[in-house]
């Protein structure tokens, strides 16, 4: 098949969507689809264009694949209004290489949402070329949109939903990645036989067998005798992170437990400033590690958080578990009763420890609690290798597309 990839992040972003549409699209194109990408520059989860890349439009072959790369605006702080410029400035950049690829008529249009002001265009390119549409979706955003803001009326959320529920609906096949935003996608109107279940995947051989990494530690300077406590991935504000350093602080006197927060974002400059106004010394801060080293720093974790804030009936499964799980980590999730988190955690009892959101005295007597379980979890890593495995899971997907 000829299959175009259309989102505003890819590879060589490390984590989050970026990290799985590069993914899939060299394994689709080490399938023998031929694959073109429409894209931007690299810029999460720095907010700040990678190095090596800038200016106007650029086209390379990467890994079998054909990627384009539009210019973008990235804000340096971020609010909604820039957020908002940031996307519509993507979907203006992208509009013509997109709808150019008419002359290559691929079979299949797949759009990665957020963002859904890039779906006319999808659409629009979908139906000059007689292709078939999916929009895969990460996250609906604008759920997200209206969880974080209060709106002093109804009128703006009803109009919005009304829009997103007219796009979505245009689509051929809608897939997403948990049981819980399949049924948020029913509830948005779509049939269940347009929807498809893509959950982001772990490559479990890589992360299952490992052990703690005492050199690993030192190199990014932790005390490897100390319980470790590992954040990693976006600090941005949608994970609440001022609890972890506030958790710090209170278990400051507990010599033995250091914190580790690795990744980068919106948030991280006023997280390392509360850490030095409270002269923390059970914190340390480090940057995404490489690709390689990745799987054994999960290892070397002794308790694992997966924060967000509240959002009563949450959907989503955060992309940074699915590593944790495979590597057989204990980790401390926070999450309402409602939520698909919480129902993981009902449903395999021992894959981890689910707390109220946005509580301080919960994260720290879950954080003491998860310290005595056992190390490797292997609940988690089994269910990572029976659910989780990218081979399986892409191989699946593909197999569903072609069957229709």
């Amino acid at each position: 098949m000829r299959i175009l990839l259309y989102g505003i992040n890819y590879y060589p972003e490390p984590t989050g969507i970026g990290r799985y549409s590069g993914e899939k699209a060299i394994w689709l194109a080490r399938q023998g689809h031929e694959v073109r990408v429409i894209t931007a520059f690299p810029y999460y989860p720095d907010w700040q264009v990678a190095d090596g890349y800038g200016g106007w439009y650029n086209k390379t072959i990467e890994d079998g694949v054909r990627v384009v790369r539009c210019p973008l605006y990235v804000p340096k702080k971020l609010t909604k209004f820039k957020r908002l410029a940031h996307l519509v400035s993507f979907a203006v950049s992208s509009f013509f290489p997109l709808i150019s690829q008419v002359f290559w008529r691929p079979d299949l249009v797949i759009q990665v949402a957020p963002s859904l002001v890039c779906s006319p265009q999808a659409l629009l390119l979908a139906r000059m070329a007689r292709s078939q549409s999916i929009l895969h979706v990460q996250d609906f955003e604008v759920n997200a949109l209206f969880g974080l803001m209060q709106s002093r009326t109804n009128l703006p959320k009803r109009i919005i939903l009304f829009i997103e529920r007219i796009l979505l609906k245009r689509f051929d096949r809608v897939s997403t990645i948990s049981d819980g935003m399949l049924e948020l996608a029913k509830g948005k109107g779509i049939e269940s036989n347009n929807l498809l279940k893509l959950p982001n995947w772990s490559e479990t051989h890589r992360f299952q067998g490992l052990n703690r990494d005492d050199g690993i530690l030192k190199s990014i300077g932790v005390d490897p005798s100390k319980s470790i406590v590992l954040y990693s991935g976006n600090m941005g504000e949608k994970q609440g992170l001022d609890l972890i350093i506030l958790a710090a602080r209170c278990l400051q006197k507990k010599k033995n437990i250091h914190f580790l927060l690795v990744g980068d974002g919106a948030e991280k400059e006023r997280l390392v400033t509360m850490v030095e106004s409270f002269s923390l010394v059970n914190v340390t801060f480090a940057p995404l590690q490489p690709n390689d080293v990745f799987p054994l720093l999960l290892a070397s974790a002794d308790c694992h958080l997966v924060l967000q804030k509240r959002f009563p009936g949450e959907a989503f499964f955060p992309s940074k578990l699915t590593n944790i799980l495979a590597v057989g980590g204990n980790s401390l999730i926070s999450a309402d009763r409602d939520t698909t988190l919480a129902k993981l955690c009902e449903e395999h009892p021992g894959i981890a420890k689910c707390i109220e959101p946005e509580s301080l005295p919960a994260l720290v007597d879950g954080i003491e609690a998860i310290l005595k379980w056992r190390k490797p979890n292997h609940i988690a890593s089994n269910y990572a290798r029976d659910n989780l495995d990218k081979e399986a899971i892409l191989t699946r997907f593909i197999r569903d597309l072609e069957g229709r």
